[in-house]
């Protein structure tokens, strides 16, 4: 585990699950939600923290995809999170992850690349960096998201929001595109994908007595999901640069010519005590 401290803030970073962020503390205050039986358990998904999705967010259908004439296995999620990533750097407030092809990647993603994940901490701001350089010789698709698990107790869901100015969603639960007309966070399952949020960022607000969140993000992401589980104390924000299922369908899909660099900026910030007032 790397431990990242910056003026009374805390940060940890777990480089063999996936380079998770599975802490964020803020004076004191849990920022994000974890349940420790899953960091625990290298055989499960880690339910919680920073969760890194890359090369495919979301799920595509039959869990696969065409490349090249062929057909290629992908996971939920894609494999980064999956995966052990190398320790590049390391200082008292920032650390430098990377993850390259291997022969496994190959298997599910076949271009060559190498991904960096810089983690700083900022005082009350956690800064999240991507990079993917193409070392193929040939385009390489770009789908990346973050699955962010927000702290946000059952009894605040009624009080708590996201905002947004979309009016268009797919209800990942229904199946079905939906007319939007507000974020209700307390049903049994919501999982909702905003297809025209314009703002490069959000706010979360996560209910009396806790302080809001505020992202931001660079302009390539472009769908924003929004999921949460009743009975279960998190919301999860999650900024992603193309719709669930992009590496077959191609709808917003980037790519990155051979020999260039893709890289895309993720803030989580909140606001220092002194100057929360509720």
């Amino acid at each position: 585990m790397v431990v990242l401290t910056d003026e009374g803030s805390r940060a940890e970073v777990v480089p063999e699950r996936g380079a998770l962020v599975s802490r964020f503390i803020v004076e004191g205050e849990p920022i994000l939600f974890l349940d420790e039986s899953t960091l625990a358990d290298p055989t499960k998904n880690v339910r919680g923290g920073i969760p890194v999705l890359f090369p495919a967010p979301g799920v595509l259908p039959g869990n696969q995809y065409t490349a090249d004439g062929r057909e290629y296995p992908m996971r939920r999620h894609g494999f980064a999170r999956d995966l052990p990533w190398e320790v590049r750097s390391q200082e008292t407030s920032r650390v430098v992850l990377a993850l390259g092809h291997s022969e496994q990647t190959l298997r599910e993603f076949p271009w060559r690349f190498e991904a960096r994940l810089t983690v700083t901490l900022l005082g009350s701001a956690l800064h999240l960096s991507f990079s993917a350089e193409n070392r193929d010789s040939r385009p390489m698709p770009l789908h990346l998201g973050y699955h962010p698990y927000f702290h946000v107790p059952q009894a605040h869901k009624a009080s708590a929001s996201v905002e947004t100015d979309a009016s268009r969603a797919w209800d990942n639960r229904k199946g079905a595109h939906v007319t939007l007309t507000g974020l209700d966070l307390t049903g049994p399952e919501v999982d909702m994908h905003l297809l025209d949020h314009s703002l490069h960022g959000t706010t979360l607000e996560r209910g009396p007595g806790l302080r809001p969140v505020e992202l931001a993000w660079s302009p390539s992401f472009t769908t924003l999901v929004v999921w949460t589980l009743e009975g279960r104390d998190f919301v999860c924000v999650e900024p992603w640069t193309a719709p669930g299922g992009a590496l077959q369908t191609h709808q917003g899909l980037l790519t990155v010519a051979p020999g260039e660099t893709f890289s895309s900026e993720f803030e989580i910030s909140v606001e220092p005590i002194a100057r929360f007032v509720r």
